[in-house]
């Protein structure tokens, strides 16, 4: 069983953001959690706007215009895997804005059997990461933002606990619609490992920057965003561990043997985003993610791996978003975002007040004046 547990927790973290080893605890930090993130690349650091989404990513994003908006988000993942999000935002003018949320991955169920293959019941496995975001405007371009994440973390009889923590910082050129973030991500540690006594794992720490620039006579906006900049090769080769264990061959000869091609590499570190924004009830959206297509992409059939694509539109007090990214030929992953503001509901639904009346004056009228009775004589 702990075999089996084992090769369970190296599959998803593969499947789950496609890091190099799956060397890192606690991957499903980095599943985008948005349909609008999923359609743009799975990276989206670099765009100002009121979407608390973006926000969670980058918590330098956190504004007031997303108070009082609330967020939920739902991934249809491989393999009956589900992951959800849920946020609220709320402004507190000089202190900052603040969000709340947590986000859920949800293994599912699992049947429990011995050396045999004789059932012994079932268990269940998820993760499950408390997200406190504060973000505040230093002046009218620059921004600073932080999240603190405690994780916990459930898999059959095995519980992990830790804590992460993003750092951020933004600079928005309003006049130009022009974005630029960078983003400590995951900066923090196992506080206890899933067996007791055991080792502590690292968790999945990056170092992301990304710009995003809105053309100024088209309704369309660029985004590019640079990941895993903590660590530049980022390829891997499945013959570097029979390489490097060739006793026969010199240090010269192995570096030469594992040695990437530079382009590749530069490639594998940017995600690029498009978004076609014809009116504020409908958006479309499109993204590239070339270190997805390199190593989840099939030799002889690589079909649309790496390629996203999503929309967004708005009913009434509703935006709504899907986003689909291409992982495997299997079949894509499927997200949904619903976020809406509550305060528009306090406001529509408040009873007016009724305007003050003036009082009225009370005009005293004017005496009467006695006529003087002549007598007669």
């Amino acid at each position: 069983m702990k075999k089996l547990i084992a090769v369970f927790l190296l599959w998803t973290s593969f499947v789950a953001s496609a890091q190099i080893g799956g060397s890192n605890t606690y991957e499903f930090l980095n599943i985008p959690i948005s349909a609008r993130v999923a359609g743009l690349g799975g990276s989206v650091i670099g765009v100002y706007d009121n979407d608390p989404t973006l926000a969670h990513a980058n918590p330098s994003l956190i504004n007031k215009e997303m108070s009082g908006m609330v967020t939920f988000s739902y991934l249809n993942y491989f393999a009956d895997i589900n992951h959800g999000f849920f946020s609220y935002v709320k402004d507190f003018k000089k202190a900052g804005t603040f969000s709340a949320g947590i986000r859920y991955l949800d293994y599912g169920t699992f049947v429990e059997t011995d050396e045999g293959g004789n059932e012994l019941g079932s268990f269940t496995a998820a993760d499950y990461a408390f997200v406190l975001g504060w973000g505040k405007s230093i002046d009218s371009s620059f921004s600073v933002g932080a999240n603190l994440k405690p994780v916990y973390s459930n898999l059959y009889t095995y519980n992990s606990v830790g804590i992460a923590l993003d750092f951020s910082g933004t600079y928005y050129n309003r006049n130009k619609e022009f974005t630029a973030s960078i983003l400590f991500k995951n900066v923090g540690v196992q506080l206890s490992p899933y067996v007791e006594g055991g080792e502590k794992e690292p968790i999945p720490f990056e170092i992301q920057a990304g710009i995003s620039k809105k053309l100024q006579h088209v309704p369309f906006r660029l985004s590019i965003d640079l990941i895993q900049l903590q660590n530049w090769n980022l390829s891997y080769n499945d013959s570097i561990v029979a390489t490097n264990n060739n006793t026969a061959l010199s240090d010269e000869e192995k570096a030469e043997r594992n040695q990437t091609n530079f382009i590749g590499e530069t490639f594998r570190h940017l995600v690029f985003g498009g978004e076609f924004v014809p009116s504020k009830s409908f958006m479309l959206r499109f993204g590239f993610n070339y270190k997805r297509r390199t190593e989840l992409a099939h030799e002889v059939k690589p079909g649309l791996i790496g390629f996203s694509w999503g929309l967004g539109f708005r009913i009434k007090k509703f935006h709504i978003s899907y986003g689909s990214a291409k992982y495997h030929l299997a079949g894509p992953s499927n997200h949904f975002t619903v976020t809406t503001n509550l305060s528009e509901y306090y406001r529509k639904g408040a009873a007016p007040k009724p305007p003050k009346q003036k009082k009225s004056k009370k005009v005293k009228a004017p005496k009467e004046k006695k006529s003087k009775e002549k007598k007669n004589g």
